[in-house]
This record gives C-alpha cells, structure tokens and sequence, in this order.
C-alpha cells in the first residue's frame, strides 16, 4: 500500500507513521531523514542537496523529488511505503506524478490550529540529552528537569507559540491545497484527530479500510 501522511506541524503525522509503518510491514520515507541519508551516504542526488546546504540554500524541489524517487527504487519499498514530508506544494505532487508515482490513499490528520498550538508550546527538551516531555501528556517526574540525566528542561525555539503560528501560515498556504488535489483523485481520506493516540490510530486503519 502506498499512503502519504497530510497534516498541519504538530499534528503527530510522525507517531502515525511509525505506527502504519510497523502494523503494515512498509517503511516509512520522511524527507528528513533520507535526505540526511542521502548526504551521509554521498549518492548522487545527495552530492546536489548538500551544495545548496552548504550554502545555506533551501533544497530544490527538483533535488528532494530526487532523493525520494531513489529512496522509492529500494527493494524494501517494493510492497508499499508512507510517505512523511513530502509532497510540500501541488508543484512537487504534480511532478510524482509525472514520473509515473501514485497513491493508494492519501491520510489527511485534521486538527484546528489552537490545538497544535497548546500541543507543541507543551513540549520541553533536556538541554543536556535531548530526552523530550510534554507539560500535560509527558511530563518530567520533577518540573523542569529530565528524568534521565537532571537536565533543565527548556521549550525549543520551534516550539515557541510565534514560531509555531508562523509555521501553520506556511502550511496553510503551501500545503493545504493538497487536500483539494488529492480529492479531485479520490484518494483523499481525512482523519479526524483524536484525544489519544491509539484513538487517531483506529481512525487511520478504519479510514484505510483495515
């Protein structure tokens, strides 16, 4: 099955990921991770993203499709994979598309902004090990300190409620626009999020039909 995961930052497109990743058998490809990949391992495409890097550029369009459509040509994709990170925009769906790259299902998580706001202004990082907390859902056995090394605990910069809204704005401009994409394909499956975890998981395989 080949899935992509929609969502605003903060909407736990991630901890859903991992969990198709695992109850389905397929991999999990975030644009993140194999680009650091592909640089790390100096392929070829790896070689072009990190000139921009280097150069404290964004990464082209044309250079991330190209990490992905390598990392889709492994044999460990040959059965399905999700998608997390990419597509960004219509421009970079329209050119999966072009070379030939469709989905199964496209996941949609839905969540209103003021929740992922209060989510991740929640969230707390140990300056010294990076363990993470959330202030209601995860926190610290002592407040402001890690459990594991007695690290202050801080909100990361990414986290702050300014940098968060700001992030919203982006995927609201850029990236929203794929619900409508996608469901003029039919294969759009929006999943409404849930107080828990396992509870937005149940929504996903139910939306998948599982």
């Amino acid at each position: 099955m080949k899935l992509i995961l929609l969502g605003a930052p903060g909407a736990g497109k991630g901890t859903q990921a991992a969990i198709i990743s695992q109850r389905l058998g397929i991999p999990t490809i975030s644009t993140g991770n194999i680009l650091r990949a592909a640089v790390k391992n100096g392929t070829p495409v790896g070689l072009k993203a990190k000139a921009f890097m280097d150069a404290g550029q964004l990464v082209p369009d044309e250079v991330i499709l190209g990490i992905v459509e390598e990392r889709l040509a492994q044999s460990d994709c040959a059965n399905g994979y999700v998608l997390d990170g990419v597509p960004r925009t219509i421009a970079q769906a329209e050119s999966l598309e072009r070379d030939g790259i469709h989905f199964d299902a496209v996941l949609s998580i839905e969540i209103a902004d003021g929740e992922i706001v209060r989510r991740m202004s929640g969230r707390r990082a140990c300056h010294d090990c990076g363990a993470t907390y959330h202030v209601v859902s995860a926190p610290p056995k002592t407040e402001g300190k890690c459990d594991q090394c007695g690290g202050e605990l801080l909100l990361r910069e990414d986290d702050k409620p300014e940098t968060v809204r700001r992030r919203l704005e982006i995927y609201h401009a850029e990236t929203e626009p794929l619900k409508d994409f996608y469901q003029a394909r039919g294969n759009l499956r929006p999943v409404e999020n849930q107080p828990t975890i396992e509870a937005t998981t149940q929504r996903v395989m139910a939306a998948l039909g599982m």
